[in-house]
């Protein structure tokens, strides 16, 4: 080592006041706030401007792939002290190894941070965001992340790519399946959830895991439903739609912000100060630090904005981006940008801040390794109790859709005839992004449920789930006439949603459709079992089928999950968090869409001149909220506290809710309310409350929900978030779908006490 290296790392040591041996020592507690900013000062004052810019690039190793550009000397690189994080790289002993690298053989000895697209779990894999959002269970979004993160920390990952808390309308787009839903109040209830599960109570935590709110921001309304694509809204519609939830999660302290790929308006969310700097800094007062999506950066010069690389790159820092993922830009043009006076050096020193404020959070100076403990690693990785979570979680994110006659659910008594390309699948059950979910030997098929609980059945695969030429259905047929039921297994590939995966076409694919058109015809019941990652157009199944169960992409425990509820074991209580169209033609299709001067069900309206299709319904084909159980559950009508609604007063919501059926079962009680009249129109209804809740057959429970004025706020013409006096309808129910029962009027005046 080199004298004046020595004399850098020594001064070091004693500005930050640590040594990366005292993790030994168990008294040790982490530096306070204060404590932190003096020793980042300290930090700052001592690099030289390569290595500040170091600290804002993201390289990905060569282990995985995610993306379409890969650089083979990001290892070289590190030594140089280029990189501040790497992502792709798992495992205790790998990321070990690197760290090594950047602790030892650097001049300075900043510790990397190490990121994963860690989505709906690490190893033990769960539903996939969009199917477990079904559950409407929060509690169970919270812990699926925590166990997301304690599998991906234990193998030395210190920070996940999630939640993705885009809100989303088009089932064409792919990446539907990674968020919540279409609903803004929802989807910022589950972004605080799976917030607080990856990050916990303190980033200090061992088991503590950045989480990072993408994509900043409205990627979810890409034009046509297809990735990457243009995005143009109101103003007025990017606050009250999409923006909420990316405020719910910094609400929740998340620690990072990730840039999307979509312009917004006109610029791309990567350079975009309005975002980044006017909402994000100034506004909300975010303290943590903003990774651009992969190559973002690059790509504004496809998009148009910037003229060259280097011009993306200043646009992008002055923008408030402080690291740069994949792309190089940063790495490679920043020091000229700064020399040229196009960067301030005092910008780049804010984006180091806030980089090295989470690696002293994440107690990494203390000790680097802390992550790497191949031990743990073994103790942890699908653990037992991981899986069962799993398999909970897998359960209460399905959905019945239909249950004609009570098919549903099946009896032990019963002969079964399993077919389908996925009855007996184990890849595509753990759905895209499942991170390092095992697709050959961990995952449990439906026939591995059936034959785990003893069920008679017998099984033919039929078809594939794409097939070039028409497949042979006769053993398929065979053992469906002499069955009792026919379960089905269905669906996408998991590579047919997730990014990159927009379709125009949501039918079953490949000749699925024309194998229940033969099993049809032996007369025997048909239960339908879905994988997908997204909604489809089941216009044809939900004729032919008897019963249907959305199961998503249910992921490790899937099969078991499938087979508890087909057999009763649990009862179904899953909601959809999106709206499943009769058709592609009705996209975009959501619950709390607005109103037209010429609505359908107008009182005199000529039947012809309104606002309808003149080959389809206007409804869904499944509404928002809609979820059928194997029980009833009868609603009492809503009952008010008071009619009026003052400034400085609540209103209580009461309904009683009874199981008027044959079976104990969960319910998700849902509120929706109507604003008449504003200066701004308001949606047809708007979900404002839910509550989960388990009854036994025949017991009846009292709900309750308190609105505020808070809750009737929404942004006027002038961007003010106000309230407006006026009246409001509501309704208590099971889905969206239900007519209002009560209202109340909220006026301008101080309450009498």
């Amino acid at each position: 080592m080199k004298k004046a290296t020595y004399i850098s790392v020594l001064v070091l040591a004693i500005l930050l006041s640590s040594s990366f041996e005292k993790h030994r020592n168990t008294s040790y507690y982490p530096p306070s706030d204060s404590e932190i900013e003096t020793k980042i000062d300290s930090l700052l004052s001592i690099m030289t401007l390569d290595e500040k810019i170091g600290q804002t690039v993201l390289y990905s190793s060569i282990e995985d792939q995610t993306g379409p550009i890969m650089d083979p000397n990001y290892v070289n690189y590190l030594k140089n002290g280029e990189i501040g994080a790497i992502f792709n790289a798992t495992g205790s002993a790998f990321t070990r190894e690197l760290q090594k690298v950047a602790v030892e053989e650097t001049r300075l000895g900043i510790p990397l941070i190490f990121g994963y697209d860690v989505i709906h779990g690490y190893k033990t894999i769960f539903p996939i965001p969009m199917g477990e959002a079904s559950s409407w269970d929060l509690e169970l979004m919270e812990k699926t992340a925590q166990i997301a993160a304690k599998e991906a920390a234990a193998e030395g990952l210190h920070w996940t790519f999630a939640p993705m808390i885009d809100v989303a309308r088009d089932a064409r787009w792919g990446r539907i399946a990674e968020g919540a839903g279409e609903d803004t109040f929802l989807g910022s209830k589950i972004a605080r959830a799976r917030v607080k599960g990856f990050q916990g109570d303190d980033l200090n935590d061992r088991y503590s895991i950045l989480a990072c709110a993408k994509h900043y921001a409205a990627y979810g309304a890409a034009q046509a439903g297809r990735d990457y694509h243009t995005v143009d809204m109101s103003l007025n519609t990017l606050r009250e739609t999409y923006l909420p939830p990316f405020k719910a999660a910094l609400d929740q302290d998340v620690a990072t912000f990730m840039t999307a790929f979509n312009e917004l308006n006109g610029v791309p969310a990567t350079g975009n100060s309005f975002l980044l700097k006017d909402i994000l800094r100034d506004e909300w007062n975010f303290d943590g630090f903003v990774v651009t999506d992969y190559t973002s950066i690059n790509e504004m010069v496809h998009h148009g904005s910037a003229e060259t690389l280097e011009h993306a790159g200043e646009i992008a820092m002055n923008s408030g981006v402080d690291m740069d993922m994949q792309g190089g830009v940063f790495k490679d043009y920043m020091k000229k940008s700064i020399e040229d006076g196009k960067i301030k050096i005092s910008r780049l020193d804010e984006a180091v801040r806030d980089i090295l404020r989470l690696k002293f959070k994440l107690g990494l100076f203390e000790d680097p390794y802390k992550y790497s403990n191949e031990q743990q690693e073994k103790e942890i990785i699908l653990h037992e109790d991981h899986l069962e979570v799993a398999r909970d979680a897998a359960r209460k994110s399905m959905v019945l859709l239909k249950n004609e006659g009570d098919i549903l659910p099946l009896k032990n008594s019963q002969k079964i005839a399993l077919i389908g390309p996925l009855a007996d699948d184990q890849f595509h059950i753990i759905g895209n992004w499942a991170a390092k979910g095992d697709r050959d030997g961990i995952a449990v098929s439906v026939k591995e449920g059936f034959e785990a609980q003893n069920k008679n059945f017998a099984f033919a695969k039929a078809c594939n789930i794409e097939d070039s030429e028409q497949p042979d259905f006769t053993e398929a047929i065979k053992i469906a006439k002499a069955a009792d039921v026919v379960v089905m297994v269905m669906g996408e590939s998991e590579r047919m949603s997730g990014e990159a995966a927009s379709r125009t076409n949501l039918l079953l694919p490949g000749y699925q459709q024309q194998l229940i058109a033969e099993i049809k015809k032996t007369e025997t019941p048909i239960v339908l079992v879905l994988y997908n990652g997204r909604p489809l157009n089941l216009s044809y199944e939900s004729e032919a089928a008897d019963a249907i169960v959305e199961a998503w992409f249910p992921g490790t425990s899937g099969g078991h999950a499938v087979t508890d509820v087909l057999y009763g074991d649990y009862n179904p209580a899953g909601k959809l968090t999106v709206t499943f169209p009769r058709n592609v033609g009705q996209i975009p299709i959501y619950y709390n869409m607005k109103n037209t001067g010429r609505p359908q069900d107008i009182p005199g309206a000529h039947e012809r001149y309104v606002s309808k299709y003149i080959d389809v319904d206007n409804s869904p084909m499944y509404p928002f909220g809609y979820g059928l159980s194997y029980t009833k559950f009868t609603y009492g009508r809503p009952e008010l506290s008071s009619k009026t609604m003052t400034v400085d007063d609540s209103i209580t919501i009461s309904t009683t809710v009874t199981n008027s059926g044959d079976y104990d079962g969960e319910e998700v009680v849902q509120l929706y309310i109507k604003d008449r009249f504003a200066s701004i129109t308001r949606p047809v209804k708007e979900l404002k409350g839910f509550e989960k809740i388990f009854l036994k057959k025949g017991e009846t429970k009292t709900i309750e929900f308190t609105i505020t004025p808070e809750d009737l706020k929404f942004h006027n013409n002038k961007l003010e978030f106000v309230n407006e006096a006026g009246d409001y309808d509501l309704f208590v129910a099971g889905d969206s779908d239900n007519e209002f029962t009560n209202s109340f009027n909220f006026e301008f005046k101080k309450s009498k006490t």
